[in-house]
């Protein structure tokens, strides 16, 4: 039933298009439009660029056709309401409903419009098999809108009918073309459209290869261009605007007799048929035939064939005369063509038979092909043995004459059996032939004997045929023995050859060893035997043996390691006796075991050979007979492929941990070490990296740092740290760069005390870069004349010399002194003490006591000083007191005086303790403590000390 009731109901609304986004409307007409109208469409909605819409309209799609496969089977050629030049407004598609009773309602801005099939209803259906046409009768401006068909509740087409006011100020006029021609209808409108509707009766017309739509930039004129006319496009043509449209018609002359397809280039072989056509567009037109410019008939060895339109010329059997230039005329039209007759390599059939038949020979004969062939120019004529291409040598022999070829091989082998052919060319074509050469000969070796089983009394064989027969059939097999331990071989079956692939053999003693081995027979006779087979006991089967035990890793480096293993035990009726072993391997990330022996062994240890360094391995023992394998026995752990686990530790016990350098040599440190994995190995100067410049080469049992050129700035402690996953070890070496030192300056002398002088210098220019940088003091006299050391190990500017006497001339030197030697010295004033002369004379004083008691204090008091680790160091005071007060060091209030480890003095007021080789354990507060009994006095320092 397709009447609809008249009820009006209201469909849900679209949303309200919102400012800045896409019109609601477009995505539904998009639903119901196929992709190539899609750019048209929003063109329509005022949207130029669609593409990044097409993810969501897919998807839309998508589920809106998951919702129509519930009402409807088949939905497709949905057609868009457009105005038709009856005057109707149509949009159609084809449908084939699931349920054929299910309601279908049309919409109009989501209320429900009704309609039947009368044609003269404003709305009305017509349904032609599964094609539903909805037309619109006289559309008027109040009929735009948007238009939605619905079967029950699901929508199947959507249509936005807009009719807007305009009105044609120049209309389409009639218009003629010839064939072949274009032609345009033009229309100018009152108000610019994008589009409007071109149709040619009731069809509508689209852009494409046979139209062409195209509209002005001001969007009002409007022109369609009909390519290259022909008859069928005669009629009237409408262009519709609205609901207001405009008609002409278009007038095509028929030109006359044209061809539709024209004679084209032929070639035919002689002998072999030939044929020209061409086809004109009238079937009542005549034509003729010319070759070379002369007129053709049936009687010059032709035939003239006419079928409508199609016109023929065929030539029976072609030869070389037939060759020229053929044409065909019909009412002053006219077209060539060349005929081309070809005459290439032929072979007769009779003797392309007889040499495709194989030739067959024995191994050592000869073989012969001849073939005769036919045809113009001149040949090329290649043999081929194989594919590859025959040369004339020893063995073989080509001739050739004008119609006939031969081929001849001497003294054939069985390795030249294979395929033989013949190519003929000529520049006209190629003809082939193919024969077959097949050499007989003796028969290849079968494969290797396989033991099937084996007993005491019998021994089960079996073999495969060679792969070479020698060109024949294999009429049977000899089998051979050889008992282990002799030279020779005997014939299993006497009585004549074996037919099968298979033999027991019985003639065996229970315990003896032996050896197989089979050749084959064809009818030129015996073959090559084949490689005998492993030795086979003549006994009952064996069981498989027990697992291995006690397995364990006796060695290992980097790239093997050592196994044992105990043999296991024999149990009766369960394992009998191992007579050999395999081992097993697997890396931990592979899930195959590989055997590291392909052949057992007997003895119970091996060595596992190419293991990657530091690689993790799974290894298993499997014990073997001729009974087959036993359960594999393996470790409850993985093995790492490297020696024994070794702690960190340096070899050399009598590494240096001082090393001075003189500035522009080589630096080159060389430790020794051991440890297993193989360590990380790290250098560090002062704690940090070392600089790039210093080169640092490492090996599994030492590294090396190198320095090519050293400067002042590569002093420093230098760290190296050898750690594993075991444990690490340091080493601290200290070096020092330096150079010869530079000499203090000027030396100045003081007496403060009569019998002695104080020296003071200025310092070398050394001493801010070289904290370990000292001074010596010399002394020489009038008297003795020689030079004396009197201080060393200074590293103040100051020192007083004792025990000066007068009247004698004194001379001092002063030297900077670091790890490479000495200074040059520099040099004092000559300090001299004049012995007054008088003359004697005795003076009685009067007796008058004195008293020079003084209480004790300092006249040079202790100063903070910082020692270098590994060095001596000197601290001195100079104190007075009378009577002399007693002395007394102190560190870190613990008393040294009885302390052996310092060498204390005290000589004339200057009182020093002196520290061989500074430790950690000297760094702390040095005192001296002075006191007599007229009171007490004391002085502290600070010691430092460095690296």
């Amino acid at each position: 039933m397709l009447k609809k009731t008249v009820v009006v109901t209201r469909k849900k609304q679209l949303p309200p298009q919102k400012e800045g986004e896409i019109d609601p409307k477009l995505l539904e007409v998009l639903l119901s439009v196929p992709k190539k109208d899609y750019e048209k469409t929003c063109f329509d909605f005022g949207v130029t660029d669609f593409r990044w819409m097409l993810k969501r309209i897919n998807q839309l799609k998508k589920e809106r056709e998951n919702e129509q496969a519930k009402v409807v089977e088949k939905l497709e050629n949905l057609k868009q309401i457009e105005v038709k030049p009856n005057g109707r407004a149509e949009f159609s598609m084809d449908m084939k409903l699931c349920d054929p009773n299910s309601a279908i309602n049309l919409y109009k801005d989501g209320t429900m419009i009704p309609y039947d099939e009368d044609e003269n209803s404003k709305h009305s259906l017509k349904k032609v098999g599964t094609k539903y046409i909805f037309s619109i009768r006289d559309p008027q401006p109040e009929d735009a809108g948007f238009y939605q068909v619905d079967v029950e509740e699901t929508n199947v087409l959507t249509s936005d009918f807009q009719v807007p006011t305009v009105e044609f100020t120049a209309r389409i006029e009639d218009t003629k073309a010839r064939e072949d021609e274009d032609a345009k209808f033009q229309c100018v409108l009152s108000t610019p459209l994008n589009r409007i509707t071109w149709s040619k009766e009731d069809s509508s017309i689209e852009d494409g290869e046979k139209y062409e739509v195209t509209v002005s930039e001001d969007k009002l004129n409007h022109k369609l261009t009909i390519k290259k006319c022909e008859m069928a496009d005669k009629g009237a043509y409408y262009a519709i605007a609205g609901v207001t449209s405009s008609s002409a018609v278009l007038t095509v002359k028929d030109l006359g007799v044209r061809f539709v397809s024209g004679l084209s280039d032929t070639f035919a072989n002689v002998g072999e048929p030939a044929e020209l056509s061409c086809k004109l567009s009238s079937e009542t037109s005549e034509g003729q035939w010319y070759k070379n410019g002369k007129l053709l008939t049936n009687d010059d060895g032709v035939k003239i064939i006419k079928d409508g339109a199609c016109h023929k010329l065929i030539m029976d059997c072609c030869n070389k005369d037939d060759a020229g230039i053929y044409r065909f005329e019909a009412e002053g039209r006219k077209s060539d063509a060349t005929l081309n007759i070809q005459d290439p390599p032929k072979i007769d059939t009779e003797a392309l038979g007889n040499f495709s038949k194989p030739i067959i020979i024995k191994a050592g004969k000869n073989a012969e092909w001849k073939l005769p062939f036919s045809g113009g120019a001149q040949m090329n004529i290649e043999w081929y043995k194989n594919d590859e291409k025959l040369l004339p040598a020893m063995n073989v022999k080509i001739q050739t004459s004008a119609g006939e070829s031969k081929l001849y091989l001497t003294k054939c082998q069985r390795m030249d059996s294979g395929e033989i052919k013949i190519k003929i060319k000529n520049e006209n074509g190629t003809a082939e032939a193919i024969s077959k050469l097949i050499v007989l000969g003796y028969p290849g070796p079968p494969t290797v004997p396989k033991v099937v089983s084996a007993f005491k009394d019998c021994i089960n064989l079996s073999w495969a045929p060679p792969c070479d027969t020698g060109g024949t059939k294999i009429v049977g097999y000899n089998l051979e023995k050889n008992k282990k331990g002799t030279n020779y071989w005997s014939l299993v079956n006497p009585g004549g050859p074996i037919t099968d692939t298979k033999y027991a053999v019985k003639d065996v003693f229970e315990g003896a060893a032996y050896e197989f081995r089979v050749s084959a027979i064809n009818l030129s006779g015996p073959g090559d035997p084949s490689v005998p087979c492993d030795t086979v006991i003549a006994r009952d089967p064996m069981k498989p043996p027990g697992k291995v035990t006690d397995l364990k890793l006796t060695s290992s480096n980097y790239s093997t390691f050592s196994l044992a293993w105990t043999k296991p035990k024999e149990i009766n009726g369960i394992a009998d006796e191992a007579q050999g072993y395999y081992v097993e391997l697997r890396p931990l990330d592979c899930l195959d075991w590989t055997r590291c022996n392909a052949t057992p062994i007997t003895l119970t240890s091996y060595t596992v050979l190419g293991l990657k360094a530091m690689a993790t391995y799974w290894v298993r023992v499997i014990a073997t007979n001729y009974g087959g394998d036993g359960e594999p026995w393996g470790f409850d752990n993985y093995i790492i492929a490297m020696p024994p686990p070794v702690k960190p530790k340096f070899k050399d016990r009598k590494m240096k941990n001082f090393v001075v350098v003189r500035s522009g040599n080589t630096v080159r440190l060389n430790i020794n070490f051991e440890a297993c994995p193989l360590p990380e190995i790290i250098w560090l100067r002062d704690g940090i990296p070392v600089p790039k410049h210093v080169t640092i080469t490492n090996s599994d049992k030492g590294s090396q740092l190198l320095i090519p050129t050293s400067e002042h700035n590569d002093t420093g402690i230098y760290t190296i740290t050898v750690k594993n996953i075991v444990g690490q070890a340091s080493f601290n070496i200290e070096i020092r760069v330096t150079d010869d030192p530079k000499p203090p300056g000027s030396v100045e002398l003081d007496q403060n005390i009569p019998g002695t002088v104080t020296l003071s210098w200025t310092s070398s220019p050394d001493e801010r870069r070289d904290d370990r940088l000292h001074y010596m003091v010399s002394k020489r006299d009038s008297f003795k004349r020689t030079w004396r050391t009197v201080a060393d190990n200074l590293f103040n500017n100051k020192f007083t010399v004792v025990n000066i006497l007068p009247g004698r001339e004194y001379n001092f030197r002063v030297y900077a002194k670091n790890d490479m030697g000495l200074s040059t010295p520099a040099i004092s004033p000559v300090f001299v003490i004049q012995k007054e002369k008088e003359k004697f004379k005795v003076n009685i004083p009067e007796p008058k006591s004195l008293d020079f008691q003084s209480s004790p204090s300092f006249i040079v008091p202790l100063k903070m000083r910082t020692a270098p680790h590994g060095y001596e160091c000197c601290m001195s005071c100079a104190v007075k007191g009378d009577p002399a007060p007693r002395v007394t060091w102190y560190h870190n209030n613990v008393g040294l005086n009885t302390n052996t480890n310092y060498l204390i003095t005290s000589i004339c007021g200057v009182c020093s303790i002196l520290i061989l080789r500074v430790g950690p354990n000297d760094y702390g507060e040095y005192k001296v403590i002075i006191e007599n009994k007229l009171g007490t006095a004391e002085s502290s320092m600070t010691l430092n000390v460095r690296g």
